[in-house]
């Protein structure tokens, strides 16, 4: 009989992959992984994780299977949190849910499992794992895994695992993913688990809905400084000058950040710290008296300045080309990397539940360009574009800044 440690959350979805499992005829564990003890930045009655994980253990005592507590605060703290302040700092905006997954979950979590002699991994995740064999250029065969999306389209959560290695997915189930929602909360429901009607949580991974500026407070001190607004005329947005005569340098072109300095505009607030603010955040700048809404178009955390734009229309708001440096491009699907030179015909994400969109990889000596066919606003950097071919995602990178 193989043997499954389940990630119980105290959630509804990962209570079912549990029950699932157990149907299935494999031998179950639950575990709840505790990763943070700091309750004075989460917002009460949203998640705590001590509510979590006695919910998680009545579930396990419903199913009958062993269950119990590991405390990964540790390593939470150090991989996910501190590179969540670091990158703060530095001006980028990242995504520790999809750090959670590739380090803690499907790394840390994945040996303590493997260590209780484990075959699988499973969590609650909305996606699908498929394996093909494939002939590798030296003629051998081998396995490959795939990550489809969850069958479910408002719930598609692969691209939370797009850090995914082959290794991780060998280990990895997803129980859910060949379900909908709602179908979830019935199965729930009819084996009568004490999550069916549980509310999803909305916070970062295994910590709940965190006060996000008082959450980076704790090591990132506040800062006042200057918005400056930036008319949607300014002559930045031409783009004048030489014209590229190479495609790499067009790509280069189109992936440039503006250049705003705060002679282009005219001051309309004050902020408290520009590294808590991200591009295209509407939220928080407290700023009045304008015809349409401020967003923000870019911040400069160097010098302490946001800059901002009148409407979700702002041309400082999009760009068509994106760009990856070479040592954060991630492939899931190594055999089908791309050489430097070589293009592929994609689609794209630069978001979870953004739809996906049509653009095209162009490989090149310095890392990756995705150029879309559509401009594309708010790409952030520090955030995780995915790509995928049909409903497999094969790939991601970090999103970086082209100065």
């Amino acid at each position: 009989m193989k043997r499954v440690v389940v990630g119980l959350s105290g959630g509804v979805d990962s209570s079912v992959a549990a029950y699932l499992l157990k149907e299935q005829g494999y031998e179950v564990i639950g575990l709840f992984m505790k990763n943070w003890h700091d309750d004075t930045v989460t917002i009460s009655n949203e998640c705590p994780w001590l509510e979590d994980s006695n919910d998680a253990l009545m579930v396990a005592e419903k199913l009958g299977i062993p269950f119990q507590t590991v405390d990964l605060s540790e390593q939470y703290k150090e991989k996910i949190v501190d590179y969540m302040f670091k990158e703060y700092e530095n001006g980028r905006t990242p995504n520790p849910d999809v750090l959670c997954n590739r380090e803690i979950k499907f790394d840390v979590f994945m040996k303590i499992a493997l260590e209780l002699g484990a075959d699988y991994v499973a969590t609650g995740h909305y996606c699908r794992k498929a394996e093909e064999e494939v002939v590798a250029a030296d003629g051998t065969t081998q396995t490959v895994y795939k990550l489809l999306a969850g069958v479910d389209p408002s719930k598609d959560q692969s691209y939370f695992l797009c850090q995914l290695s082959q290794e991780q997915l060998a280990k990895a189930l997803f129980p859910v993913g060949e379900l909908y929602k709602s179908k979830v909360r019935e199965i729930a429901t009819e084996a009568d688990l004490i999550t069916a009607e549980k509310k999803d949580s909305q916070g970062l991974c295994f910590i709940g809905k965190v006060r996000l500026p008082e959450f980076l407070q704790q090591q990132l001190k506040p800062k006042d400084g200057f918005i400056y607004e930036i008319p949607k005329d300014a002559p930045i947005f031409a783009r004048t000058g030489i014209a590229p005569t190479t495609l790499a340098e067009e790509l280069y072109a189109e992936a440039k950040a503006f250049q705003y300095t705060p002679e282009l505009g005219k001051k309309v607030g004050e902020h408290y710290g520009a590294h808590y603010f991200t591009t295209g955040q509407r939220k928080g700048l407290n700023v009045g008296g304008t015809v349409d809404p401020l967003f923000v178009i870019a911040t400069d955390v160097e010098n302490n300045i946001i800059y901002t734009g009148q409407g979700n229309t702002h041309p400082g708001l999009f760009h068509k080309t994106l760009a990856v440096q070479e040592h954060e491009i991630h492939w899931i699907r190594e055999d089908l990397q791309l050489k430097s030179g070589e293009t592929m015909r994609i689609k794209a994400r630069i978001r979870y539940r953004q739809p996906l969109q049509e653009a095209t990889l162009y490989k090149m000596d310095s890392g990756m360009y995705v150029r879309f066919d559509e401009p594309q606003s708010a790409i952030t950097e520090g955030q995780f574009v995915s790509w995928h071919v049909g409903e497999e995602l094969i790939g991601s990178g970090v999103i970086s800044k082209v100065e």
